[in-house]
């Protein structure tokens, strides 16, 4: 299945956690977050977890780290890249299908729901 766009696309988005870090990113007016602002937001990642992701979605190009080394010690934030925000579509689409055919949350089918952050179509 190498060859598979839909089995190497799941290599990037389908590991656990990835979702729920480039939703975060994704939410609130700051579009920039510190590591362990991230992982404030994020209940029960480890910190070694959150770091490979972050890690991997970089590489990937989805998501931008950028150091100020102006500070002791330096500070790291990660904001999500061109593709990270279009990629926040499929998981609006995502949050659709579901909101259709697999949950009933009225709530999170508001304009914008005030836990996701992700607009309703």
């Amino acid at each position: 299945m190498k060859n598979c766009t839909i089995y190497n696309t799941m290599d990037i988005i389908g590991k656990r956690w990835t979702l729920c870090i480039l939703l975060e990113l994704y939410k609130g007016d700051n579009n920039e977050k510190q590591f362990n602002e991230l992982k404030g937001m994020l209940e029960g990642i480890t910190p070694k977890m959150l770091s490979t992701r972050l890690k991997e979605l970089e590489e990937q190009g989805i998501v931008n780290k950028s150091v100020d080394s102006t500070t002791l010690p330096a500070r790291s934030f990660y904001s999500l890249t061109e593709s990270g925000m279009d990629f926040i579509r499929i998981i609006q689409d995502i949050k659709q299908w579901a909101l259709a055919w697999q949950i009933d949350n009225p709530e999170c089918g508001m304009t914008e729901c005030k836990y996701c952050g992700i607009i309703s179509k």
